[in-house]
């Protein structure tokens, strides 16, 4: 009978080597991984963003191979430093994990990681790893302005466009799927398992005068709600304008769920959402809504066909 090595047998150095021997640095990375910390040269501004990614509360290794869990921590990152309209240039990560991981999980997950961060052009210059009683990642991925001012949340204003690229509802449509044990259709189940990231397009949006931009990871509501409450004007988006995919109206009537609310609020797919002048909207963006006056709405929120949203607007931690 077969045994399996674990990460525990391996040791972290031995295993910290195994993991980055396949990895390629870009141009702008003059050090990488293997010194006390990594050097790359920076183009303007650097923007700098991080997210964490815990066992059983954004991903399940029952649900997902090694691989899509080392994809989706690249994905999800890079989608914040899309949202700021910047050039990913390098990543970090922190790898926190069980002493009875087989070995082989950590090296399968390090080939998602680096998969994802070519498709992203981002390079992953260095890390570290510990012990802990779940599989847990932290990602800090650093990118450049590159010549432009970076995007707030902060820039809508009345008269707007509000446009997103990017699918959105299918991950919590997958989410639905595997909580009930099923696999299929496969497009909902893989934007669960690593969202497929716009990417390129945050860079298009800036060029294009964006106003504001976020990464759709909460929910579009929320997401939006956060652009709304910055500027300090409301949004009114246009349901009939969302593009709804056959797989999600698919899984909503299987589940009985209106598929709608996965798509205003399911959060996870990692789409962007942004406010443009009218007429400067990106080629591929779809135009699903208005920045209001304060006239039409004094509130900064999101209204949904011109009224309040009653369900859920999308997902947040810590709640009860």
């Amino acid at each position: 009978m077969a045994t399996t090595t674990t990460i525990s047998q391996v040791g972290e150095f031995p295993l910290i080597s195994s993991m980055v021997g396949d990895l390629t640095m870009g141009q702008a990375v003059t050090l990488g991984p293997g010194d006390d910390g990594a050097v790359f040269q920076v183009d303007g501004s650097a923007v700098v963003s991080t997210d964490v990614l815990v066992e059983e509360v954004h991903f399940r290794r029952r649900w997902s191979t090694a691989t899509d869990v080392g994809r989706k921590a690249v994905a999800v990152n890079v989608s914040d430093i899309e949202a700021m309209g910047a050039v990913p240039v390098a990543l970090v990560v922190g790898f926190s994990a069980p002493g009875d991981l087989p070995a082989s999980w950590a090296r399968e997950f390090m080939a998602g990681m680096t998969a994802e961060s070519q498709k992203a052009g981002v390079s992953v210059v260095g890390g570290d790893t510990t012990g802990g009683p779940v599989v847990s990642i932290a990602v800090t991925v650093i990118g450049q302005t590159a010549g432009m001012a970076p995007v707030r949340r902060d820039g809508a204003v009345p008269g707007d466009e509000v446009a997103v690229i990017g699918q959105l509802g299918l991950a919590a449509a997958g989410l639905a799927l595997l909580g009930r044990g099923f696999r299929s259709p496969r497009a909902v189940v893989a934007a669960q398992r690593c969202p497929e990231v716009p990417y390129g397009q945050g860079r298009v949006a800036a060029k294009a005068g964006v106003h504001a931009m976020i990464d759709v990871s909460d929910g579009l509501l929320a997401d939006l709600g956060h652009i709304a409450e910055a500027s300090g004007f409301a949004m009114d988006i246009d349901t009939a304008k969302l593009d709804i995919t056959e797989s999600v109206r698919t899984v909503g009537m299987a589940t009985g769920v209106d598929p709608l609310t996965w798509v205003l609020a399911g959060g996870e797919d990692h789409a962007l959402a942004a406010t443009f002048a009218p007429g400067t909207v990106p080629d591929g963006w779809t135009v699903v809504g208005r920045v209001l006056p304060p006239d039409e709405a004094p509130d900064p929120t999101v209204l949904v066909d011109g009224q309040v949203w009653q369900q859920e607007r999308g997902w947040t931690h810590f709640h009860s």
